[in-house]
């Protein structure tokens, strides 16, 4: 049985000064499945991130989170009805720690309340303890429980993607996107991040990525949409996107071929 969509866009269009970016997009995204959209540089792929989060408000057409119209919704009222996502510009708080990093995130659980945090109150500190249990928790599903101590400039490339991802989980969304995670990695760390996606789906976590590496888009996806120049052009299941040829011209005419 076909699970139900959890988040869809209905002829999606984003236009920057007469320049359409996306052409309107339709694409659905299923309970629990990892989703990778796919296409040449230039091709949309983070504008329509953008649109669905409310980064980039769309011009024309319909995002749905359950079946709700989250069109005109801000990033942070998107992030609050469950949508969390990471960026391919890696910003985490640079002197801050990694715990207080992700504890950011956590902030929007925080249920003790502005008086209570001020008067320091018990259930103010047992809420504020709640939520660093739970920020190491992340710290340490992302491999990085050892550093949570440390001040976030002090991380490689590969551990502020894996910061990045906790950050995204903090918010404890029902869907995540993630914007090329294994970009510049290494293939072990790349190997490391396809186990971490697998871990986040059997969390119960719907998961879109957006990525570049197609060993990895390949050897983890349930489905593939294929955008270019704006439009979505293809979409299927793996092996069914590799093959088509419409796929085929637009990565040879980027430069690109799918690999298989």
């Amino acid at each position: 049985m076909t699970a139900p969509d959890i988040l869809t866009t209905e002829a999606l269009s984003v236009t920057f000064g007469g320049v359409r970016a996306l052409a309107g997009v339709s694409l659905a995204v299923r309970e629990r499945e990892i989703l990778s959209i796919i296409g040449p540089n230039g091709a949309g792929k983070t504008t329509l991130f953008n649109a669905v989060t409310g980064t980039c408000p769309p011009t024309s057409g319909r995002v749905r989170l359950h079946g709700r119209d989250i069109t005109a919704k801000t990033p942070d009222e998107v992030a609050r009805l469950g949508v969390a996502r990471s960026f391919q510009n890696l910003k985490p708080f640079a002197e801050m720690t990694l715990l207080e990093n992700v504890l950011i995130g956590r902030e929007i659980h925080m249920t003790s309340g502005m008086a209570a945090a001020i008067l320091r109150l018990p259930l103010f500190r047992e809420d504020e303890a709640r939520q660093k249990r739970r920020a190491r928790e992340l710290l340490a599903f992302v491999g990085l429980e050892q550093r949570r101590d440390h001040l976030a400039r002090n991380l490689t490339y590969g551990e502020r993607k894996m910061l990045e991802i906790a950050r995204a989980l903090a918010l404890e969304p029902s869907v995540l996107l993630l914007d090329e995670p294994v970009a510049g990695m290494n293939p072990t760390e790349t190997g490391f991040v396809m186990e971490l996606v697998k871990n986040i789906r059997e969390q119960g976590i719907t998961v879109v990525i957006i990525e570049h590496d197609m060993k990895m888009v390949m050897g983890i996806s349930d489905r593939i949409y294929v955008l270019d120049h704006g439009e979505l052009i293809a979409e299927g299941l793996p092996h069914e996107v590799r093959a088509n040829r419409a796929v085929i011209e637009a990565y040879l005419g980027g430069g690109h071929a799918p690999a298989h």
